[in-house]
C-alpha cells in the first residue's frame, strides 16, 4: 500500500517525527511504500475562502499544496502526524488540512484509510480528547476509514518519548496496518 506520512513538527527531530519515524520504520518493514510530506517546512498558504475551486476544482493559490494534493489522491493512506497544540492539531498541519478544500469532493470519494500521530506533553487522561475527537469528526466528514490512533502523552522531549514505552507503540502500529 502507498502510504503518505504528513509531518507537521517545527522541530525536524522532535518527539511526534520520532513517532511517525518509528510507525514509517514498522510499515515499511511490512512491505508497505511511505512517502513522507514535511508540512512544516512546505510553503503552503492558508485558504483564501474565495469559493473559486467550487471544493472540486483549482485553487487559485500556487504553492506547495500542488504537490501535497498530488501526493494524497495518489496514496492509499494518509497519516496525520503533530505535536499536540492547545489541545488540537498543529498549525502547520491544521493550514493543509484547511487546503483540502479545494479537492474535498475528490478527497472523500477516496475512502481513504487514515490514522492520528500525535506526541503531547501532558500525561492527564483529558490530554487528548479534543484531538481525538477532532480527528475523528474529520474522518466521518470526510468518508476516511480511521485505522486507528497513537497518542502519545508524556512525549514533550525526545528523552521523555523515547522511556515512554510510545515509541515502540508506533513501530508495531506500522507493523499492524494491513492492505
Amino acid at each position: 500500500m502507498r502510504i503518505l506520512v504528513i509531518e507537521s513538527s517545527p522541530h525536524r527531530n522532535g518527539s511526534s517525527n520520532l513517532l511517525a519515524s518509528a510507525f514509517i520504520k514498522g510499515a515499511e518493514e511490512k512491505g508497505h511504500q511511505v512517502t513522507v510530506f514535511d508540512a512544516a517546512r512546505s510553503s503552503i498558504h492558508p485558504c483564501l475562502g474565495c469559493g473559486k475551486c467550487g471544493m472540486d476544482g483549482e485553487c487559485v493559490q500556487k504553492d506547495d499544496m500542488e504537490e501535497l494534493e498530488r501526493l494524497i489522491l495518489s496514496s492509499q493512506m494518509m497519516v496525520l502526524v503533530t505535536p499536540l497544540y492547545y489541545f488540537g492539531f498543529s498549525s502547520q498541519l491544521k493550514l493543509t488540512i484547511d487546503r483540502w478544500y479545494s479537492f474535498t469532493s475528490r478527497l472523500s470519494a477516496r475512502r481513504m484509510k487514515t490514522a492520528l500521530i500525535v506526541a503531547a506533553w501532558d500525561s492527564n487522561d483529558w490530554t487528548m480528547t479534543d484531538i481525538e475527537h477532532h480527528y475523528r469528526t474529520l474522518c466521518s466528514y470526510m468518508n476516511f476509514q480511521n485505522m486507528g490512533e497513537m497518542l502519545g502523552t508524556g512525549c514533550g522531549s525526545v528523552t521523555m518519548t523515547r522511556a515512554s514505552g510510545f515509541e515502540r507503540k508506533a513501530y508495531e502500529f506500522g507493523k499492524s496496518i494491513g492492505d
